[in-house]
């Protein structure tokens, strides 16, 4: 008796390798929030996060569930997303141990203003919202982009707000 043959799809090796990257990115984040609150550092605005969570596992979820697995993507678009992943990287390491997937306020913390914060807020926000639409377009799944953004868009209207109140008291400190 032999065993079935492991047949891996882009579809697979893709989705496999996004999920990889955010529980990394989870690690890093837990890491850095546990610092930031053992310098005195507070969350605020806990009670979204679980929705955070829940809305980028269930989108990569979607795509595994009504993406056909052997679709062959437009590799110009995945092309797209890679360039999108040097630019996460780029907000996460311009923050350093300042990076969280949470809202963490450091009273007298500044405010980083360098690498791609020099030319937007809120660069991962952007990130985030071109990766959402852009991964399930790349195997023509336009009904889980249009739907995971939309569901974004109405996260992260209420994100930013949480965030600038929480940033107001230290704008003068950077």
């Amino acid at each position: 008796m032999s065993l079935p043959s492991l047949q891996w799809s882009p579809l697979a090796v893709i989705l496999a390798l996004v999920a990889a990257q955010r529980l990394i990115e989870l690690v890093i984040a837990r890491h850095n929030t546990a610092r930031l609150l053992a310098r005195g550092g507070r969350e605020i605005g806990a009670a979204h996060y679980p929705l955070f969570i829940a809305l980028h596992a269930s989108w990569l979820v979607a795509i595994a569930l009504t993406t056909p697995p052997f679709r062959q993507p437009n590799w110009w678009l995945i092309g797209v997303f890679a360039v999108l992943q040097l630019l996460r990287v780029w907000v996460v390491t311009t923050l350093g141990p300042y990076w969280t997937t949470r809202v963490i306020t450091l009273d007298g913390a500044p405010i980083v203003r360098n690498g791609p914060f020099r030319f937007v807020r809120h660069p991962n926000y952007w990130v985030v919202c071109g990766e959402i639409a852009v991964l399930p377009l790349a195997f023509g799944n336009w009904p889980i982009a249009l739907i995971w953004s939309a569901l974004n868009a109405a996260l992260l209207s209420h994100r930013i707000r949480v965030e600038m109140t929480a940033l107001q008291p230290r704008e003068g400190a950077g």
